[in-house]
């Protein structure tokens, strides 16, 4: 399928989740998140769900960073340049909705993309290699890009780690993918941890 039709396709599914299969899900998908090999690093990128879309909901993960004393960043979106900025949460950090429902930090401590360890990529779907297809407005992308790149342009070996989360399993394939396009290391679901 292309990712047209896995964007009408997921949707739908996710559309059918109760609340209570959403909730039960995302703590299944928190707790695979338990056996990543990824407890060592410092820096982790969260989404904040968006509760009209029924994403995942990543307050579980939220309370394993927290309980394990992570960094925990979260970003805010321009529309216009189509570019994130990223900030530390902290005690004191205020969300707001901007008007696409995203549960975005008013402002706080801004981090570089080039310090973050570890992304929880949201998608609609994915498929056995670790491409993903997301709302299709290619945030991600290009954050991705931004993070795992050193200045000289050469890949770092301690790469950043980015993790899908998805309530659905794995697609044979995604057939339209574009070079820009950034793969996924891991993907969590319910059921299953793949490792591309």
């Amino acid at each position: 399928m292309n990712k047209k039709e896995l964007r009408t396709k997921y949707k739908a599914l996710r559309n059918q989740l109760s609340e209570n299969e959403l909730e039960e899900m995302s703590l299944a998908i928190s707790n695979k998140v338990l056996t990543l090999p990824i407890w060592e690093k410092t820096y982790f990128h969260i989404f904040l769900p968006i509760t009209e879309h029924k994403e995942v909901n990543t307050e579980y993960i939220l309370h394993l960073l927290s309980g394990k004393d992570k960094e925990i960043i979260i970003s805010k979106s321009d529309f216009e340049t189509r570019e994130m900025t990223h900030f530390l949460l902290t005690d004191n950090t205020k969300i707001k909705k901007n008007k696409y429902h995203i549960p975005e930090p008013v402002d706080g401590i801004e981090v570089p993309s080039k310090k973050i360890d570890v992304v929880f990529v949201p998608l609609l779907a994915f498929d056995k290699i670790g491409n993903r297809v997301g709302y299709g407005k290619g945030f991600y992308d290009k954050f991705l890009k931004e993070c795992k790149l050193d200045t000289s342009g050469s890949e770092l070996a301690n790469q950043t780690i980015k993790i899908g989360l998805s309530f659905f399993e794995a697609e044979e394939k995604i057939e339209d993918v574009f070079e820009n396009d950034v793969r996924l290391d891991y993907c969590v679901t319910p059921n299953e941890v793949y490792e591309f």
